[in-house]
């Protein structure tokens, strides 16, 4: 089973992931804030992250940058989320495998949940 890390402080949006994972059959761990997100159990990789840009305590594109400057996370692909910021902006600002806009579409998330996670083997 593959697993998917979220970082996102909507509670409903997370909600909605969750479920729309699970019942994809992906193993979904969420969180709200950075705080949280970098107090886990770093020895656990996931097969993709999903991270927010805009929260509470920072940016998820700085938290991408991070995640891709790290050895031990910079082969895990990362999936970026906002209502706000344009692709374009997300490609020059962080180096995420791929963007998704809110609201989403549900049949684009799993679509790109799935090529991405694909690429974990």
């Amino acid at each position: 089973m593959k697993t998917v890390f979220i970082l996102e402080d909507q509670v409903s949006i997370q909600e909605v992931l969750e479920l729309l994972l699970t019942s994809e059959n992906y193993n979904v761990v969420s969180f709200s804030n950075i705080r949280a997100f970098n107090s886990r159990d770093l020895t656990l990789l996931p097969d993709l992250f999903m991270l927010d840009v805009m929260l509470p305590d920072g940016l998820g594109t700085e938290v991408c940058l991070q995640l891709k400057s790290d050895p031990l996370t910079s082969h895990v692909p990362v999936l970026l989320m906002s209502a706000h910021a344009k692709i374009i902006e997300m490609e020059e600002q962080s180096k995420a495998d791929d963007f998704i806009s809110k609201p989403f579409d549900i049949g684009e998330i799993i679509s790109k949940v799935g090529k991405l996670t694909a690429q974990q083997n």
